[in-house]
C-alpha cells in the first residue's frame, strides 16, 4: 500500500487524476486544497485543507498532515507548489517521504518560458524564434524581428500558467466576427490593441516569439531524472480555455524524439507535460514545458496508459514493466463538465 496525498484537489484536472489513481487496491489516496470546498473534497472521502503555496507556514503546515496521514509520496497538480516542495525535498525525504517533483534547478528552468527557451537553444535543441521583452520598446523591435506586420506572432509572460496573458498579435482578424461568432476565450489581439495595453501599465516580461502555424499536440511524458520512460503525444483538436477537450494519440516519432531530447537537457523527473506545435515546415517546436502532472493526462487512460500510477510505482522503486505498455494510438477524446453537490 503507498500513501499518496495528491494536492490541487481543486484543479480542473483533479478528478481525473484521481481515478488514474483510484484504479488500483495499491494506493491509499489523500487529497488536499487551499479551497475548503475544492471539487475533490466532494469526490473523496480522505480530504485536508492546506495553506497556499506561498504562505510562510506551508511547508511546515503540509508536513504535519504528511506525518498525521503517513504519507509516503506527494503528487502536487498546481504549478505555485512545485518550487517551495522542490527547494524542501530534503527535508520531506528526511521525514521518510518522497516528493514527485522536477529537481530545483530543472524547475527554475521550465517554469520561466524566456529561460527554457535560452537554455535549450543553448544546449543545440530547436526552439522558436524569440526575444525577451522588457517594454513598449523592446515589444515593438521584436515584432519587427519576427517580420510584423506581413508575419503574425505571439506574446506571454515568461512566468504564467493556465494561458494566462497569452496573446496571438495578427491584423487577419475580423473584430465583428470575433464579437459576435466567437466566445470570448480567443487568442487573438491585433498590434494597436497590444500597444496600448502594454503602455497603460507596468507589465512582466514577456516571452516575444514566432507564430507556429501548424497542429498543436500536449505531450504526456513519465521520466527518471533526465531519462525518458514514456511520452505520449495527443493532437489538441478542441481546447476550451487552454484546456483540451477533444484530441487523438499519435505516434508521432518526431515529437516523441523532440520531447526525449528537451528532459534529458533540463534534467526532468516524473510526470512532465510538454507543449508543441508543428512549424510551417512540419518541424515540432517547444510552446512550454510543465514540470508536473498536466490535468487532461486522465486521458490517456483510453490510449492503455496510466501515467500517474506508473509514476508513483517509479517512485516507490517498484520498476514499473514499462516494455509491457501497448499505447492504443489512434485513439481518440471528447471531454465533458460533471458537478458535485454539497
Amino acid at each position: 500500500m503507498i500513501h499518496v496525498l495528491m494536492t490541487g484537489a481543486g484543479a480542473p484536472g483533479a478528478p481525473g487524476i484521481m481515478h488514474c489513481l483510484k484504479k488500483t487496491q495499491t494506493i491509499q489516496l489523500t487529497v488536499g486544497d487551499a479551497d475548503p470546498n475544492a471539487t475533490g473534497r466532494y469526490l473523496h472521502s480522505n480530504f485536508v485543507t492546506l495553506l497556499p503555496a506561498n504562505h510562510p507556514e506551508y511547508i511546515d503546515q503540509l508536513l504535519n498532515h504528511c506525518r498525521e496521514k503517513k504519507i509516503q509520496v506527494i503528487l502536487p497538480l498546481v504549478t505555485r507548489e512545485l518550487f517551495p516542495l522542490a527547494t524542501n525535498q530534503p527535508l520531506f525525504e528526511s521525514n521518510g517521504i518522497r516528493v514527485l517533483v522536477s529537481p530545483e534547478g530543472a524547475i527554475r528552468i521550465a517554469n520561466n518560458k524566456s529561460n527554457c527557451y535560452q537554455y535549450l537553444q543553448e544546449k543545440g535543441i530547436a526552439v522558436p524564434r524569440f526575444h525577451r521583452v522588457n517594454s513598449v520598446l523592446s515589444f515593438e523591435k521584436a515584432a519587427a524581428s519576427l517580420g510584423y506586420p506581413v508575419t503574425p506572432f505571439c506574446f506571454k509572460p515568461s512566468l504564467s500558467n493556465g494561458s494566462r496573458g497569452v496573446r496571438v498579435v495578427t491584423e487577419a482578424i475580423n473584430e465583428s466576427e470575433l464579437l459576435f461568432h466567437q466566445k470570448p476565450y480567443h487568442l487573438f489581439m491585433n498590434y494597436k490593441q497590444a500597444v496600448e495595453i502594454l503602455a497603460s501599465s507596468t507589465f512582466p516580461e514577456l516571452l516575444v516569439s514566432e507564430y507556429l502555424p501548424g497542429d498543436e499536440y500536449s505531450v504526456d511524458c513519465l521520466a527518471l531524472h533526465g531519462e525518458t520512460k514514456v511520452v505520449v503525444p495527443r493532437k489538441r483538436v478542441k481546447m476550451i480555455n487552454g484546456i483540451s477537450v477533444q484530441g487523438t494519440f499519435i505516434k508521432h516519432e518526431k515529437i516523441i524524439s523532440y520531447c526525449s531530447n528537451i528532459i534529458k537537457a533540463i534534467g526532468l523527473h516524473g510526470n512532465i507535460g510538454i507543449q508543441i506545435k508543428m512549424s510551417a515546415n512540419e518541424e515540432p517546436l517547444l510552446l512550454e514545458v510543465n514540470p508536473r502532472v498536466q490535468g487532461s493526462i486522465v486521458t490517456a487512460l483510453g490510449a492503455g496508459v496510466n501515467l500517474p500510477l506508473l509514476a508513483l510505482q517509479q517512485e516507490m522503486g517498484e520498476s514499473p514493466s514499462l516494455q509491457e505498455i501497448e499505447i492504443k494510438w489512434g485513439t481518440r477524446f471528447s471531454r465533458y463538465w460533471t458537478e458535485v453537490y454539497y
